[in-house]
């Protein structure tokens, strides 16, 4: 790729950006409302909380305990307090953020995405990945990430012979995962060294 085709990628990126980065609401919500939303629609719980939240927004707690705030009073989030620990909250999307959820203005790039064939959808995937990896480097930035490409992420293999599932930990967390789980973004990941 040449220097003018980089540069053009990136022009494009913008332009994209736009449609889930705005100034005006969308659906009664801020571009950083449905960030969180679709953020915590999709975590796992060790990445449910106030603070990844922030994190995964890029923004301070204050901010997302204001935005935490608007979307419980519409209905769309709640929190629970931890057993362990009663300073800690785990915030879970509702079912009627759910179901609001049909209306996120990045549906209409995750369609597009959609109507492309599994190898180019995989290459554009693997694509964006790569650039991200290579930005986060420089920066020395962590990001949310599913965990099956994390570093903490230990699986047992299971035994198809007698149909025993892969059990799975997570070693950070020292806890034990679903696979279901496995699929879900963390705040805490950590890409496996190549």
């Amino acid at each position: 790729m040449t220097m003018n085709s980089a540069r053009e990628s990136i022009e494009l990126l913008g332009q994209l950006a736009r449609i889930f980065l705005f100034e005006e609401v969308k659906h009664g919500l801020r571009d950083r409302e449905w960030m969180a939303l679709r953020f915590l629609a999709r975590a796992n719980r060790f990445s449910r909380t106030p603070s990844a939240l922030a994190s995964h927004v890029g923004t301070t707690r204050g901010t997302a305990s204001y935005i935490i705030q608007e979307l419980e009073q519409k209905g769309y989030l709640e929190k629970t307090r931890s057993a362990k620990d009663k300073r800690s909250v785990t915030l879970s999307v509702t079912q009627q953020g759910k179901k609001f959820l049909v209306r996120d203005p990045v549906n209409a790039l995750v369609d597009a995405i959609a109507l492309l064939d599994e190898e180019r959808k995989t290459s554009f995937r693997d694509a964006l990945r790569h650039v991200l990896d290579q930005s986060d480097t420089g920066q020395q930035r962590h990001r949310a990430d599913i965990c099956r490409g994390c570093m903490f992420l230990r699986e047992t293999r299971g035994n198809p012979e007698n149909e025993t599932p892969a059990e799975f930990t997570c070693r950070l967390f020292r806890a034990a995962i679903t696979d279901v789980e496995t699929e879900l973004l963390c705040t805490s990941f950590e890409q496996r060294r190549q």
